[in-house]
Formats: structure tokens, C-alpha cells, sequence
């Protein structure tokens, strides 16, 4: 359990030392920190492929980002942690669909206080300070500056001297003693901003973790800006409203009136509306619910505008106090608000790694195993299905301490670059620790098994620049790779340890024909001598046949022939030690079978002769 809360907390930590955000439209330029064991551009071009395929299921562009969190080891051990961690959460009921996170919007401010508010300071520092925390400050200067705070509801004051007797004779003047106490309304603001966002959390069910009780403490503080707009209170046009409302409804209740000769006696001479009718008013004003007091009772009613006036200011400055204590009562609390808004954003990051993680691996059944010297060093692939085809046919391909270089032949379009592609795959999907896809019978289980390779190079099909420059650039690189002598550890050169896996497809395009098959064997026999693992796919099986390295092989891909259309009826699973066909020699085996010409029939037989 303790590795698995390591690895959120490296993910944590990544996303706050990079200030990844989930708000952000695009993704912010990341490193990690130890070099990628992918040396050449093709070999990361194939990385970026398989982060490409799993990063569409996240939501957010910056959450592809946590990958990088995800540093190249060497330990057999910590890839062993990622993949406990990782098959956690694909069996974990806590981690859902993350769809969702789609509905989340850009915080925007939707509250401020109904009460005016500045925070005054002689001090420039302490004045720019409070202007990059989001306060409303004035810096006091002279006594005009003094004399336009006269009318500002609520006045704090922090790190005056020279003015603060002025200042104490406001009423209301607040003084503060630290800048943490200035304007906490800021922190209701900055919440405001999140009152859709977090509704929207609430709703989610999230199962017990940091993530739902970060919610459940952020959440309920929205009550605070919502109590102050459920009760609208007195207002001049609403108070103007009612009172017409009033007086229409007593003209329709007084035309059913009838007024006794005793109360029509007493209207008259004492100027009172009659009882029935007084009653009928004060009725009506109960269901108003406006103060009597601000109503001048005659027919028909009016307001009484200085009892209004004084009414409203009272309700404003009770309602301003009691904000302004509640503000107050939750003061630490409130402090706290930016701090987990901003690990909220980290947690729905790494919630959508987690959940879009999952959703990859739904279909993935097996974790890659290290083999290694204390085993038996292999590279074992069996039944794997490659994860850039749609419909792929699961591949199983063997190399080891006894043969631990295969020569690919094959037709084109057989499958010999995708083989190599398929491998470069699955020690990228190793290294982060998450599993691939093997076919499952009862025949064989499929497994998957990896040396720790230290350097990757691929050297992908040439396009056909067939120079003097291209074929001295392809030797430049290969003498650059870095490889293990084979010599015990502590003999070997600094900066030349490791275990280097090389994949070259069709490197013979960068030069002539007959010399090539002959530097293939050269380049194969050079780096088995250092400890590398070759795959090197070719259509010079024939000539490299004959200069074949100690602990090569050749391997083929076959095809049955082809069909009408000339397009290759194929196995894409390599047959160890088998020279396959290429496309030229099949064309002319299907013309031959298919035709009854001497000619096709001469070239048939003469090229399965040489």
C-alpha cells in the first residue's frame, strides 16, 4: 500500500514543481529527468506513438504530461512497484469513467461583497504585496487621501503610522495585524470562481480518498457566499412594487365592504380609516411582509420614504456585519481555500491519468516480467497482440543468451517492420509499468518477458536516399551505439555499461546490393560480441546466409502466396530458422501455378534452384 501512495505523491509533486493545470489548453513543455533509453528518432517516434494511443483517453491536454513523472529506470524493483500500482487500478471500483471532467469550466469570479472595502497601508511593499494577493488596496499618501475613506463601508488598515490617529477616528476603521487578515472576502471570491465546478464534484460518487474529503471540506464553504443572496431584503423599487400590489388588492376586497354607521361616525370625526377597513390593510401589509413602519397608513397607501431610508441602512449594516462575522468566524478556514483549490486541481489530474489509464487496460491481460542474468536472460513475446493494429494477429517472437540475433526475411508487407515497431512497444508499455494484450488459450497462456535494456536503437526503413552520405551517416550512428562488452561489471569501461537491443529495417537500401548482405553479418557479428540484442529485417537473406554470425538466426515471415488482387496471403508470426519468400519471388511462383507459359515456369524453378 505504502508504494502505491508513493507513486500519487510523485505524481503530486510533479504536477506542482511543473504548474501542470487542469485549465490549461495546451500542454506545458515537460523533461524528465534521466535520458530516454530510446536513442534514436525512430525508436522515440514509436514511444510517442504508444503515449499518443493511451493520452486519448484523458480530458485534459496536461495529464499526457504525468507520463514524464514516470522516469527510465534500470531497477527491476521499481517497474515491479509500477506495475502493482497500475494493476490496482484496473481493479479498482474507486477509479470510474472520467467523462465528466469534460463538464468542468474555467473559474470565473461569480461573487463580491454587497459591502465596500478597502485595505489602506503607508507602506509601498506592503501595498504592492496586497495588490498581487488580490486585495483592494490604497496606498495612503497625503490627508486627501484620508478624506475619500469617509465613505467606504469597511476600511483595514495595516502598517500605518503617521495617519493612525487620523484613521482611528473612522468607525470604521479595522486595524490588522498581519497581511494574512486583509481582505478575506478574497477567499470567497476566489471559491466563487468554483461554485459550478465544485456542484459539479459534489454530484460525482467518489469512493473514500483525498479527492472526495477535499470536496466534502471545499463544498459546504459555498454556503457562505449563497446566505448572502438568499435574503434580498428592503430595496426602494421593491418596497414602490409591493406597496401598489397592496392597493390593489384593497380596492378589490373594499368593494365587498360593509362599513357600520358607528365606524363611518368615527372616520369622520377623528379622520381613522373605519375598523373593517383598517383591518383589511394591515392584512394585506402582514402578507407583504414589509415593516409597517415604512408605510403611511391612508388609502390609498404610500411610503413613508425617510422610515424606508433609515430601514434599509440599518439592514445593510446588519447585514454587512453579520457577513463580516461569519467572514471572520471561518477565517482560518478561508485561508486554507487557495492551497486546496490548487491540490484539487492536482487530484482531478491525476484522477484523469488514473481513470483514462484504466480504461487502456481494460483489454490488457499480462505486466511484461525482467528477465535477468540470476534467471535466464531472454526476450520471450508470445501470443501479444500489437497495440497500433485494429484487428492485429498475436505475435510470439524468441531471442535469448544462445541466439540472441534474428536476420527477418520476409515480403514486403509481411510484417517485419511492424514486428520490430511491436517490440519497441512493449518496453515502453514495461518501463511505465502498465500491462499489454496476449491472446489466452488453452493451448498457450502467452507471456511476456523483457532483459532491462539500457539503449534502444531503431533504425527505421530508409526512403530511398541511396548516397555516399547516407550510407557514412548510418555507420556514424551505429558507432555510436553504446553497448556492454560482455565483460563482468566491475571490468567494464565507464560510461559503456548496459545492455543495448539494435532493430534495423532494410539498412542494405543505403548501399549496393552486393556488399550490403556482407556488412549486415559484420554489423550483427560486432555488436554480439559486445552483449547486444539484434532483430534486423532484410531482403538479403540469401547473402547473409552465408556469412551468418555466431548466435544468429535466420527467422521468416511467410507468406502462403498471393491472391488475385497479388496481395500477400500471410502468417505474420516469424518461423525460426525458416529464409521466407520475398514479394518478387512470389509473384512469380503465383504466375507460374497459374499460367501454363515455359517462361514463368524457367524463372520459377531457376530462382528456387539459386
Amino acid at each position: 500500500m505504502e508504494k502505491e501512495i508513493n507513486i500519487e505523491k510523485e505524481f503530486d509533486n510533479f504536477i506542482k514543481n511543473n504548474g501542470l493545470s487542469i485549465f490549461n489548453t495546451t500542454k506545458t513543455p515537460t523533461k524528465q529527468k534521466n535520458r530516454s533509453i530510446f536513442k534514436t528518432p525512430d525508436a522515440r517516434k514509436i514511444h510517442r506513438k504508444v503515449l499518443n494511443i493511451i493520452s486519448d483517453y484523458f480530458v485534459f491536454p496536461e495529464t499526457s504530461n504525468i507520463f514524464n513523472s514516470l522516469e527510465f529506470t534500470q531497477d527491476p524493483e521499481e517497474i515491479k512497484k509500477r506495475q502493482s500500482f497500475f494493476n490496482k487500478i484496473k481493479n479498482h471500483q474507486a477509479v470510474s469513467n472520467n467523462s465528466f471532467l469534460n463538464e468542468l469550466k474555467k473559474p470565473s469570479k461569480t461573487w463580491t461583497p454587497d459591502y465596500d472595502v478597502v485595505v489602506v497601508t503607508e507602506d509601498s511593499e506592503t501595498f504592492n504585496k496586497l495588490k498581487e494577493k488580490g486585495c483592494p488596496a490604497q496606498l495612503i499618501l497625503s490627508e486627501t487621501d484620508l478624506q475619500a475613506l469617509e465613505d467606504r463601508d469597511i476600511v483595514q488598515v495595516l502598517d500605518c503610522s503617521e495617519y493612525s490617529m487620523a484613521l482611528e477616528q473612522l468607525p470604521q476603521s479595522v486595524f490588522l495585524s498581519s497581511i494574512n487578515e486583509a481582505y478575506l472576502e478574497r477567499y470567497l471570491e476566489k471559491i466563487s470562481a468554483w461554485k459550478e465546478n465544485l456542484e459539479l464534484l459534489n454530484q460525482q460518487n467518489f469512493a473514500e480518498g483525498k479527492l472526495k474529503k477535499l470536496i466534502d471540506e471545499l463544498y459546504p464553504l459555498l454556503s457562505l457566499i449563497d446566505e448572502s443572496k438568499q435574503k434580498q431584503g428592503l430595496s426602494y423599487d421593491g418596497v414602490r412594487d409591493k406597496i401598489q400590489e397592496i392597493n390593489e388588492k384593497i380596492n378589490s376586497r373594499a368593494k365587498d365592504l360593509s362599513v357600520s354607521g358607528e365606524s363611518l361616525v368615527e372616520m369622520l370625526n377623528k379622520g381613522q380609516l373605519p375598523k373593517e377597513l383598517k383591518d383589511i390593510v394591515y392584512d394585506e401589509i402582514r402578507n407583504s411582509e414589509i415593516p409597517e413602519q415604512v408605510v403611511n397608513i391612508q388609502i390609498p397607501l404610500s411610503i413613508d420614504e425617510e422610515a424606508l431610508d433609515q430601514a434599509i441602512r440599518k439592514q445593510e449594516s446588519e447585514k454587512n456585519s453579520s457577513m463580516a462575522e461569519k467572514i471572520k468566524s471561518n477565517s482560518e478556514t478561508l485561508k486554507d481555500i487557495p492551497g486546496k483549490l490548487a491540490e484539487l486541481e492536482r487530484l482531478l489530474l491525476i484522477y484523469d491519468f488514473m481513470s483514462g489509464v484504466k480504461q487502456f487496460s481494460q483489454d490488457k491481460n499480462t505486466f511484461p516480467n525482467v528477465s535477468s542474468k540470476e534467471t535466464r536472460e531472454e526476450l520471450i513475446i508470445e501470443n501479444s497482440e500489437n497495440l497500433f493494429l485494429e484487428k492485429p494477429q498475436p505475435i510470439s517472437f524468441h531471442l535469448n543468451e544462445n541466439e540472441k540475433a534474428s536476420i527477418l526475411t520476409g515480403a514486403n508487407s509481411g510484417g517485419k517492420t511492424t514486428l520490430m515497431e511491436h517490440i519497441i512497444q512493449i518496453i515502453s508499455l514495461k518501463q511505465m509499468g502498465l500491462p499489454v494484450k496476449v491472446e489466452i488459450n488453452q493451448e498457450n497462456q502467452g507471456q511476456i518477458k523483457l532483459p532491462l535494456f539500457t539503449e534502444i536503437y531503431y533504425f527505421a526503413k530508409n526512403k530511398g536516399d541511396i548516397s555516399k552520405g547516407a550510407f557514412e551517416n548510418l555507420l556514424d550512428q551505429m558507432s555510436k551505439i553504446k553497448t556492454s562488452s560482455g565483460l563482468d561489471a566491475s571490468q567494464e569501461p565507464e560510461g559503456n555499461k548496459g545492455k543495448a537491443l539494435i532493430l534495423a529495417d532494410e539498412i542494405e537500401s543505403v548501399t549496393e546490393p552486393g556488399v550490403a548482405g556482407k556488412i549486415i553479418s559484420a554489423t550483427v557479428e560486432y555488436f554480439i560480441k559486445r552483449n547486444a540484442y539484434l532483430v534486423v529485417a532484410t531482403h538479403l537473406g540469401h547473402e547473409v546466409k552465408h556469412f551468418l554470425p555466431e548466435k544468429t538466426r535466420i527467422d521468416g515471415i511467410e507468406a502462403r502466396g498471393l491472391n488475385e488482387n497479388f496481395e500477400l496471403i500471410v502468417n505474420h508470426n516469424p518461423v525460426k530458422g525458416r529464409l521466407a519468400n520475398s514479394t518478387p519471388e512470389l509473384i512469380v511462383e503465383r504466375l507460374a501455378n497459374s499460367y501454363d507459359k515455359e517462361y514463368f515456369k524457367h524463372l520459377n524453378e531457376f530462382l528456387k534452384r539459386k
